[in-house]
C-alpha cells in the first residue's frame, strides 16, 4: 500500500505544505513527510484525519498511481508559483485517473492518432497551411466549431476544467505517454477558453523549426483553426480600412472567438493596417474592455465526454452508484442537482 504518493497529490491539490496541514490534524511535520517518502505508514485513524483535513475520501490514498504525466510547459507567467504548480498537475492527476478508469470500462473509445500531416513549421505560413489541414483531416470543413471541446475529445483529447488556480490559462501534457491532454482554467469566458484550448492544440500539433517562435506559432494556429483564413476573408473582406466595434461582436457570437482576436487576425492577414489596428486597441485600452469586453459574454464549454461514459456505465450496471460517485469526484446528489440548475430542472424531475 503505497500511501505516500498518494498523500503527497492530495496535499498539492489543495496547496498545503506539511506544516500547514500539521496545523490541521494532530500529526506533526516530520510525520508527514515521512508518510510520503514511505518511511512510515499511517493508522487508519490518522488516514481519516489526513482525508478530512483535504477534504478527499480515505479511500483516495489507498489506490494505486495508474498515471504517470511528463512534465508541462507552462506559459511563461513570473507569478506562477512551483506551489500553484504542483496543485495544478496534482489535480490534472487526480482528474485523469477517474477518466482512464471509466474509459477501461469500454472498449469503443477514439485513441489518439496523430494527423498524417506535414507539421513541421518554418513559418508563420506554414502554420496556417497546417491550420487548414487539420480542419480537413478531421473532417470539420470551414464552418464554425460550434463545440471545440467535443471536437478534441472526439479525436482522442483528454479536456479538464481545473478549478481554484490563479494565474494560469492552460497547458499541455501527455499521459502514460499515450494519451494527449489538455487543461484549461476554470470561470473565464467561452472565447477566451476556445482561444486557450485551441493555441495548446497548436502545441501539440505543431513542430515548430528553424527561428520560428513557439508561442507565436500556437497564437497563429489558434486563430488560423478557429477562423480559417478563406472564412476571415468571406467575412471581413480582403482589405479594409476599419473595423467595426458591433460587426466584431457578432462575429464573436459566430465563431466563438473574442473581438480583440478578430482584430490580430485581421491584421495577421493584412486586411486591416497595423495603424487600423493600433486605433482598436487604444480604444479597448480607454474603455477597460482588454479584460471584459463590452457585451454579452460567451459562456464557457465544459467537458462532456467523461460525464456521458460514468452515466453510460450507471446505466449497464457495470458500477454502482458509490463507484459513479467516486468516478464524478462528488455524491450523486450534489451531481443531480447540479445538472439540474444547467438543464431546466432535468434530470432532478425523473429521479424524484
Amino acid at each position: 500500500m503505497a500511501v505516500g504518493e498518494r498523500l503527497k497529490m492530495a496535499r498539492r491539490m489543495m496547496g498545503m505544505s506539511q506544516r500547514a496541514l500539521a496545523k490541521q490534524t494532530s500529526v506533526s511535520a516530520t510525520a508527514i513527510s515521512k508518510y510520503e517518502r514511505d518511511m512510515m505508514t499511517p493508522s487508519s485513524d490518522v488516514l481519516i484525519q489526513l482525508a478530512r483535513a483535504m477534504g478527499v475520501q480515505v479511500s483516495f490514498f489507498l489506490r494505486p498511481v495508474k498515471t504517470e504525466l511528463t512534465a508541462p510547459a507552462f506559459r511563461r507567467r513570473t507569478r506562477l508559483k512551483v506551489k500553484a504548480q504542483n496543485a495544478i498537475l496534482a489535480k490534472t492527476q487526480a482528474w485523469l485517473e477517474r477518466y482512464l478508469d471509466v474509459e477501461s470500462f469500454f472498449a469503443d473509445q477514439p485513441a489518439f492518432v496523430m494527423p498524417a500531416l506535414d507539421r513541421q513549421v518554418a513559418s508563420l505560413e506554414d502554420v496556417e497551411r497546417v491550420a487548414l489541414q487539420l480542419r480537413e483531416d478531421w473532417d470539420l470543413g470551414m464552418d464554425p466549431i460550434d463545440n471545440l471541446i467535443e471536437v478534441l475529445e472526439s479525436h482522442g483529447i483528454k479536456v479538464g476544467i481545473i478549478e481554484g488556480v490563479d494565474d494560469f490559462d492552460a497547458l499541455t501534457l501527455w499521459a502514460n505517454e499515450s494519451d494527449p491532454v489538455i487543461v484549461v482554467k476554470d470561470g473565464i469566458p467561452g472565447d477566451r477558453q476556445r482561444l486557450n484550448l485551441a493555441h495548446e492544440l497548436g502545441h501539440l500539433i505543431l513542430e515548430p523549426a528553424g527561428e520560428v517562435d513557439e508561442e507565436k506559432a500556437a497564437y497563429r494556429f489558434a486563430g488560423a483553426f478557429l477562423v480559417p483564413r478563406p472564412m476571415a476573408f468571406y467575412e471581413l473582406g480582403e482589405r479594409r480600412r476599419e473595423l467595426d466595434l458591433y460587426e466584431l461582436h457578432l462575429l464573436k457570437h459566430k465563431y466563438g472567438v473574442s473581438m480583440q482576436a478578430w482584430i490580430y487576425r485581421a491584421q495577421d492577414l493584412g486586411i486591416i493596417s497595423e495603424h487600423a489596428a493600433r486605433k482598436l486597441w487604444i480604444r479597448f485600452g480607454k474603455e477597460g474592455w482588454r479584460e471584459e469586453e463590452p457585451g454579452d459574454q460567451i459562456p464557457p464549454e465544459m467537458p462532456g465526454r467523461m460525464k456521458r461514459l460514468v452515466l453510460r456505465a450507471l446505466a449497464e450496471d457495470v458500477i454502482s452508484e458509490s463507484r459513479a460517485a467516486e468516478l464524478l469526484g462528488k455524491p450523486l446528489t450534489e451531481f443531480w442537482q447540479e445538472e439540474a440548475e444547467r438543464h431546466a430542472g432535468f434530470p432532478a424531475l425523473v429521479r424524484c
